[in-house]
Protein backbone atom coordinates (compact mmCIF):
# COMPACT_ATOMS: atom_id res chain seq x y z
CA UNK A 1 0.00 0.00 0.00
CA UNK A 2 1.53 3.61 -1.07
CA UNK A 3 0.13 5.67 1.38
CA UNK A 4 -0.07 5.54 5.29
CA UNK A 5 -2.49 7.91 7.88
CA UNK A 6 0.94 9.48 9.70
CA UNK A 7 2.42 10.37 5.46
CA UNK A 8 -1.29 11.53 4.73
CA UNK A 9 -1.91 13.98 7.89
CA UNK A 10 1.32 15.15 7.04
CA UNK A 11 0.17 16.00 3.73
CA UNK A 12 -3.01 17.55 4.65
CA UNK A 13 -0.98 19.60 7.10
CA UNK A 14 0.30 21.28 3.32
CA UNK A 15 -2.26 21.09 1.17
CA UNK A 16 -5.49 20.97 2.92
CA UNK A 17 -4.14 23.05 5.76
CA UNK A 18 -8.24 24.00 7.13
CA UNK A 19 -9.01 20.17 7.31
CA UNK A 20 -5.58 20.27 9.56
CA UNK A 21 -6.15 23.00 11.73
CA UNK A 22 -9.67 21.47 12.26
CA UNK A 23 -8.47 18.21 13.64
CA UNK A 24 -9.35 16.76 10.54
CA UNK A 25 -7.04 13.28 11.28
CA UNK A 26 -6.57 9.84 9.07
CA UNK A 27 -7.05 6.95 11.48
CA UNK A 28 -7.17 4.10 9.09
CA UNK A 29 -6.65 2.77 5.26
CA UNK A 30 -6.65 0.32 3.50
CA UNK A 31 -8.07 -1.01 -0.06
CA UNK A 32 -11.49 -1.19 1.13
CA UNK A 33 -12.18 0.88 4.43
CA UNK A 34 -10.55 4.45 5.60
CA UNK A 35 -11.41 6.04 8.92
CA UNK A 36 -10.91 9.11 10.25
CA UNK A 37 -11.44 11.16 13.39
CA UNK A 38 -12.03 14.60 14.42
CA UNK A 39 -12.72 16.55 17.55
CA UNK A 40 -15.41 19.20 18.45
CA UNK A 41 -13.98 22.09 19.87
CA UNK A 42 -14.02 26.13 19.66
CA UNK A 43 -12.51 26.26 16.29
CA UNK A 44 -14.70 23.99 14.64
CA UNK A 45 -18.21 24.58 16.12
CA UNK A 46 -21.31 26.50 15.07
CA UNK A 47 -23.13 28.95 17.02
CA UNK A 48 -25.07 26.27 18.47
CA UNK A 49 -21.83 24.50 20.02
CA UNK A 50 -21.74 21.58 17.84
CA UNK A 51 -19.62 20.62 14.72
CA UNK A 52 -20.14 22.90 11.93
CA UNK A 53 -21.32 20.95 9.18
CA UNK A 54 -18.05 21.67 6.64
CA UNK A 55 -15.98 20.49 9.28
CA UNK A 56 -18.06 17.39 9.18
CA UNK A 57 -17.76 17.45 5.47
CA UNK A 58 -13.88 17.98 5.20
CA UNK A 59 -13.79 14.59 7.54
CA UNK A 60 -16.14 12.73 5.53
CA UNK A 61 -14.37 13.57 1.51
CA UNK A 62 -11.20 12.75 3.28
CA UNK A 63 -12.36 9.14 3.81
CA UNK A 64 -13.57 8.53 0.53
CA UNK A 65 -10.60 10.83 -1.05
CA UNK A 66 -7.63 9.48 0.44
CA UNK A 67 -8.34 5.54 -0.72
CA UNK A 68 -9.34 7.58 -4.42
CA UNK A 69 -5.88 9.41 -4.41
CA UNK A 70 -3.87 5.88 -3.09
CA UNK A 71 -5.34 3.68 -5.40
CA UNK A 72 -5.09 5.49 -8.41
CA UNK A 73 -1.27 6.03 -7.31
CA UNK A 74 -1.17 1.90 -6.86
CA UNK A 75 -2.47 1.90 -10.18
CA UNK A 76 0.35 3.09 -12.24
CA UNK A 77 -2.03 5.14 -14.55
CA UNK A 78 -2.42 9.40 -14.96
CA UNK A 79 -6.36 9.52 -13.89
CA UNK A 80 -7.39 12.51 -12.68
CA UNK A 81 -10.62 12.82 -9.93
CA UNK A 82 -13.01 15.02 -8.94
CA UNK A 83 -16.02 15.18 -6.53
CA UNK A 84 -18.87 16.33 -9.08
CA UNK A 85 -21.85 15.70 -6.48
CA UNK A 86 -22.17 15.14 -2.85
CA UNK A 87 -25.33 15.20 -0.26
CA UNK A 88 -25.57 14.79 3.50
CA UNK A 89 -27.90 14.02 6.19
CA UNK A 90 -27.70 15.24 9.38
CA UNK A 91 -29.21 13.25 12.03
CA UNK A 92 -27.66 14.18 15.60
CA UNK A 93 -26.05 17.13 16.92
CA UNK A 94 -21.99 16.47 16.35
CA UNK A 95 -20.76 17.36 19.69
CA UNK A 96 -17.09 15.22 20.96
CA UNK A 97 -15.30 13.24 18.71
CA UNK A 98 -16.60 11.71 15.58
CA UNK A 99 -15.40 9.05 13.81
CA UNK A 100 -16.39 9.16 9.60
CA UNK A 101 -16.45 5.64 8.19
CA UNK A 102 -16.11 4.70 4.41
CA UNK A 103 -16.17 0.93 3.60
CA UNK A 104 -16.57 1.58 -0.36
CA UNK A 105 -12.62 0.95 -1.39
CA UNK A 106 -13.80 -2.01 -3.31
CA UNK A 107 -15.56 0.20 -6.05
CA UNK A 108 -12.65 2.33 -6.99
CA UNK A 109 -10.98 -0.30 -8.14
CA UNK A 110 -13.95 -1.57 -10.76
CA UNK A 111 -13.87 2.22 -11.76
CA UNK A 112 -10.31 2.43 -12.17
CA UNK A 113 -10.27 -1.00 -14.57
CA UNK A 114 -13.15 0.24 -16.64
CA UNK A 115 -11.55 4.02 -17.40
CA UNK A 116 -8.59 2.05 -18.18
CA UNK A 117 -10.19 -0.35 -20.17
CA UNK A 118 -13.17 2.16 -22.22
CA UNK A 119 -11.08 5.52 -22.19
CA UNK A 120 -14.02 7.34 -20.88
CA UNK A 121 -15.00 8.64 -17.50
CA UNK A 122 -16.38 6.58 -14.73
CA UNK A 123 -18.13 7.97 -11.48
CA UNK A 124 -18.14 6.42 -8.52
CA UNK A 125 -20.69 7.31 -5.28
CA UNK A 126 -19.11 6.18 -2.22
CA UNK A 127 -20.66 7.01 1.15
CA UNK A 128 -18.90 8.01 4.83
CA UNK A 129 -20.91 7.95 7.93
CA UNK A 130 -20.04 9.71 11.08
CA UNK A 131 -20.62 8.14 14.63
CA UNK A 132 -20.34 10.15 18.35
CA UNK A 133 -18.03 7.53 20.53
CA UNK A 134 -21.41 6.33 21.74
CA UNK A 135 -21.76 4.78 18.46
CA UNK A 136 -24.62 7.07 17.43
CA UNK A 137 -24.86 8.30 13.82
CA UNK A 138 -24.51 12.15 13.57
CA UNK A 139 -24.37 12.72 9.69
CA UNK A 140 -24.05 10.30 6.56
CA UNK A 141 -21.71 11.74 3.64
CA UNK A 142 -22.40 10.45 0.16
CA UNK A 143 -19.99 11.78 -2.80
CA UNK A 144 -20.20 11.35 -6.38
CA UNK A 145 -16.65 11.33 -7.30
CA UNK A 146 -15.86 11.43 -11.68
CA UNK A 147 -12.24 10.16 -12.37
CA UNK A 148 -10.81 9.50 -16.60
CA UNK A 149 -7.84 9.18 -17.83
CA UNK A 150 -5.65 12.00 -18.32
CA UNK A 151 -4.58 13.17 -21.85
CA UNK A 152 -0.66 12.02 -22.63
Amino acid sequence: MGVSASKFNSFTFFKLPSAWWCGVRLRHIDQKKAVVTVTHRWVNQNPFKSMFWAVQGMAAELTTGAMMIDQIKESGHKISMLVANNNASFTKKATGKITFTCEDGHLIQEGIDKTVATGEGQTIWMKSVGVNTDGVVVSTFNFEWTIKLRKK
